[in-house]
C-alpha cells in the first residue's frame, strides 16, 4: 500500500511540475514582451498559498486540475468600448460582455500599451505556444532519459522458449494434441538459450528482425546459424504457414472495424525470445516522441467513439480499451500499480513511471494545440485569423480591421468547458469503477 501511495505521489508531483513549467512557458515570453501579468497560479479554486513579487502574484490553488497566468487585456474591448452594452440581452451576450468587462478591469490606467491584445500577432502566438512547447520539451527530455539512460525492453536474438507444436491463433490448449504438427524450430533441434546469429547469410541483431524474416518466408527452408554454448551450428528450419494475431507497435492485438481480433497468415516456427534492456541512441528520441504524438492525435480524432466505449465500460461492464483516454485519477492509479508491482526490479518501475509522465506531457502538448477556446490553440487560431484579415485588408487597401474580437467566442468556450467537464466526470467515474488493466 505504501508503494502504491508513493507511486501516486510521484505522478502528482510530476504532473504539478509539468503544469507549472507549462505556465512558465507562457509567463516568460509574456513578461519579455512587456505584458502585465497579474497572477501565476497552479490549480484552480481557493488559493492555498501565494506570494507577490513585483507586479505578479505567484501561488497554488486547492484544485490541482491545471493552471493559468492572468495577463492584462486578454480580450479587446467591443466596438462600443469595454463596458456592457445595455441594448444586448440574452445569456450568451451577457457572457461576452462580462468577459470584456473582466478583461478591461485588468488594465490599469497608464498600462494600456501593456495589454495582450495590443501585441503583434507573432508575439501573441509565441506566448500562447510557449506552454505547449514547454510540455513538448519536457517530453523530449524524459524520453531521452528513458531510451538513452534506462533503455527499453527489446526481444533479443536469444531463444527464450521453443514450442513443440503449431497451434492456431486463439487456441486455449495447454498441451499439444496428438494431431498437431510439430513446430518447425522444435523439429530442427533448436533449444532454449540458443542465440541466433544469422538467417540465410543475413546477420540478425534483434528478435523483431528475426520475426520479420521468418514471417515472410513460409515454406522456404532457411539456414539458421545459432550459437550454442560458444559453438556455432547451422539448423535448417522451414517456417509453416500459420494464422497469427496482428499486433500493434505497443504489442496489443490489433482489431478489425467490427471489433474482432485481426489475424494474418504468416510464416511461423514456434519460438519466443528472451528480452533484454537496450539503450537506444539519441536519434531514437524524436521518432519515439513522434509516435506518441501520432497516438494522441488519433485518440483526439476518435474521441467521441472512444468516449462511447468508456461509457459502456463504466455503466455496462464492457472491457476498457488499454489505449483509450483516462482521467487524472486513472493516471494516478496506473502510477500506484506500477510502483507497487514487486515482481519487477525497482529500476524498471522507475523507468515505466518516467515513460508514463513523458506520454502525459505529449498529451498536454497535443491537446492544448486544439484550435478551440479556452485552449492555447484557440487563442493562436484567433491571432492567425487576425493576421489573415489584416493581410487581406492591406492587399486590397482597406482600413485596418483591428484585433479579432475573441470575446465573441466565449459562448463556444462555455460549451467546450461544459463538454470537457462532462468528459472529466465520465473518465473519472470509469477509472474508479472499471479501471484500465495495464497488465492486461
Amino acid at each position: 500500500m505504501l508503494l502504491f501511495v508513493l507511486g501516486v505521489l510521484v505522478m502528482v508531483v510530476g504532473l504539478a511540475v509539468s503544469i507549472a513549467l507549462h505556465e512558465v512557458g507562457h509567463l516568460v515570453p509574456a513578461k519579455k514582451f512587456g505584458v502585465k501579468v497579474g497572477q501565476y497560479m497552479i490549480g484552480f479554486g481557493p488559493t492555498v498559498f501565494s506570494r507577490k513579487k513585483g507586479e505578479t502574484e505567484y501561488g497554488v490553488k486547492a484544485l490541482p486540475l491545471g493552471g493559468y497566468i492572468s495577463m492584462s487585456g486578454m480580450f479587446p474591448p467591443g466596438k462600443t468600448g469595454g463596458g456592457a452594452r445595455q441594448s444586448s440581452t440574452g445569456f450568451f451576450n451577457t457572457l461576452v460582455q462580462d468577459a470584456r468587462t473582466a478583461s478591461a478591469e485588468t488594465v490599469d490606467e497608464g498600462d494600456e500599451s501593456r495589454t495582450f491584445y495590443r501585441l503583434p500577432v507573432y508575439k501573441r502566438v509565441v506566448i500562447m505556444l510557449g506552454g505547449p512547447f514547454m510540455n513538448l520539451l519536457i517530453a523530449i527530455v524524459l524520453f531521452a532519459v528513458l531510451l538513452c539512460g534506462f533503455g527499453v525492453q527489446q526481444a533479443s536474438t536469444t531463444v527464450g522458449s521453443v514450442s513443440t507444436c503449431v497451434l492456431p491463433a486463439g487456441s486455449t490448449e495447454t498441451s499439444c494434441p496428438s494431431d498437431a504438427p510439430e513446430a518447425p524450430a522444435y523439429a530442427a533441434g533448436m533449444l532454449n538459450g540458443d542465440r541466433i546469429v544469422s538467417i540465410d547469410g543475413t546477420t540478425v541483431t534483434d528478435g523483431d528482425q528475426i520475426t520479420s524474416i521468418l514471417q515472410r518466408s513460409p515454406g522456404d527452408t532457411l539456414d539458421v546459424v545459432v550459437d550454442r554454448d560458444g559453438t556455432e551450428r547451422t539448423l535448417q528450419v522451414t517456417p509453416a504457414l500459420s494464422e497469427r494475431y496482428v499486433t500493434t507497435s505497443s504489442g496489443a492485438v490489433a482489431t478489425n472495424p467490427d471489433g474482432g481480433s485481426q489475424t494474418q497468415e504468416v510464416g511461423f516456427v514456434g519460438i519466443g525470445f528472451a528480452y533484454e534492456k537496450v539503450r537506444e541512441p539519441v536519434t531514437a528520441v524524436l521518432p519515439a516522441v513522434g509516435d506518441n504524438i501520432a497516438h494522441v492525435v488519433d485518440v483526439i480524432v476518435t474521441l467521441p467513439q472512444r468516449l462511447v466505449g468508456v461509457a459502456q465500460a463504466a455503466f455496462g461492464g464492457a472491457e476498457r480499451d488499454p489505449n483509450g483516454p483516462v482521467s487524472v485519477v486513472g493516471v494516478g492509479r496506473m502510477a500506484g500499480e506500477i510502483a507497487s508491482l514487486d515482481t519487477i526490479p525497482v529500476v524498471d518501475r522507475i523507468s515505466t513511471l518516467v515513460g508514463l509522465l513523458a506520454s502525459l506531457n505529449v498529451a498536454l502538448f497535443v491537446f492544448n494545440l486544439v484550435p478551440l477556446m479556452p485552449l492555447d490553440g484557440g487563442h493562436v487560431a484567433g491571432a492567425l485569423i487576425e493576421a489573415i484579415r489584416r493581410g487581406f485588408a492591406k492587399l486590397f487597401r482597406r482600413p485596418d480591421p483591428g484585433p479579432v474580437d475573441t470575446a465573441k467566442a466565449i459562448p463556444v468556450t462555455f460549451a467546450i468547458v461544459i463538454l470537457l467537464g462532462g468528459m472529466t466526470v465520465l473518465l473519472t467515474y470509469a477509472d474508479i469503477v472499471n479501471p484500465i488493466d495495464i497488465f492486461g
